[in-house]
């Protein structure tokens, strides 16, 4: 009997613990504990915007960079402190990602407004990627909430979890495909480089070595970004960097991709790549839609729910 018993309790405490691993995501997680949470997150995300319409763009590739190591669970924005090394200095995330004084703010305004803490970091960052790309002209989806922040962050993961900008197409796929996405979202996540900017440092070797460059770009991106030196330099990562549209498409097909793995997507070596990518830059309605699924779909690797991981009072530092 007492081996039975004991059968009984670990089968109820193995159960319990997957089902902690495997809650859902929903999108009204905070409509009884914090009615005014997503919308004090869009008022500091649109203030932001107005002052410097760039952070849209950083605000989204931080919820991409905080995803792609170990879920998405806040751990980009953990602060180095005594020995402990987090991801912000990891070489793909170094002199690159931004926006922390942003999610600084949100987070305090967040806290004022649900009279305590009860929006997590990671939560903070899908919202905010989430209006970024609606306050510049995309779609305006349903995110799914209720993640739970990370109490660890690992430099070495980020280093080998976070594409770079050098990476062929099969690479890339490879990438995407340990993610649990697949071609489709690994086009469609990769054309939020419709936003932002880029550092001469990360298309540099493009535009001296790549062959399929179109030549009067190139040259028209050497004055920006000489051979050595400048390395801070900035240049849009399409034409229209502040306003989410189609053209980031419409420039893979002229070769104009700004960085190697933008260009990777068309011409790569995958003929289903290049027909998502022509089919995009014929149907921007499409695009915007399946942008959201690809975005929603991202947002759901690995999530700490339930009472796995906590809600940090500050963003930048484990309670």
């Amino acid at each position: 009997m007492a081996a039975l018993r004991s059968l009984f309790l670990c089968v109820f405490v193995l159960s319990a613990a997957l089902s902690h691993s495997h809650a859902q995501l929903t999108p009204n997680f905070y409509n009884k504990v914090c009615p005014k949470a997503l919308s004090t997150i869009r008022s500091v995300v649109l203030n932001a915007i107005k002052h410097e319409p760039r952070m849209g763009a950083s605000l989204l590739r931080l919820h991409f960079h905080d995803c792609f190591v170990n879920g998405c669970d806040g751990s980009v924005l953990l602060d180095d402190i005594g020995n402990f090394v987090g991801e912000k200095t990891a070489f793909p995330n170094v002199n690159s990602i931004r926006g922390f004084e942003v999610v600084d703010q949100i987070k305090q305004k967040v806290n004022k407004a649900c009279k305590g803490n009860v929006v997590s970091c990671a939560d903070i960052l899908a919202v905010a990627a989430r209006d970024s790309v609606a306050i510049l002209g995309g779609p305006n989806y349903k995110v799914l909430l209720g993640r739970r922040d990370a109490r660890t962050a690992s430099v070495n993961d980020a280093n080998r979890s976070l594409p770079p900008p050098f990476f062929s197409f099969s690479q890339l796929l490879s990438s995407f495909q340990s993610q649990g996405l697949d071609l489709k979202d690994l086009v469609l996540l990769s054309a939020g480089h419709t936003l932002g900017k880029a550092r001469c440092a990360t298309f540099r070797t493009r535009i001296y070595n790549d062959t399929n460059i179109d030549r009067k770009f190139a040259a028209s991106l050497k004055a920006i970004c000489p051979p050595s030196g400048k390395d801070n330099n900035l240049m849009g990562l399409d034409k229209t960097s502040n306003f989410f549209d189609n053209a980031y498409f419409k420039a893979l097909l002229n070769k104009k991709g700004l960085l190697h793995s933008d260009q990777e997507l068309f011409g790569g070596g995958s003929q289903e790549s290049d027909e998502l990518v022509s089919y995009y830059s014929r149907y921007p309605y499409s695009f915007r839609d399946d942008f959201g699924s690809s975005m929603i779909k991202m947002g759901n690797i690995k999530p700490l729910t339930g009472s796995y991981g906590e809600i940090r009072q500050n963003c930048r530092f484990v309670n």
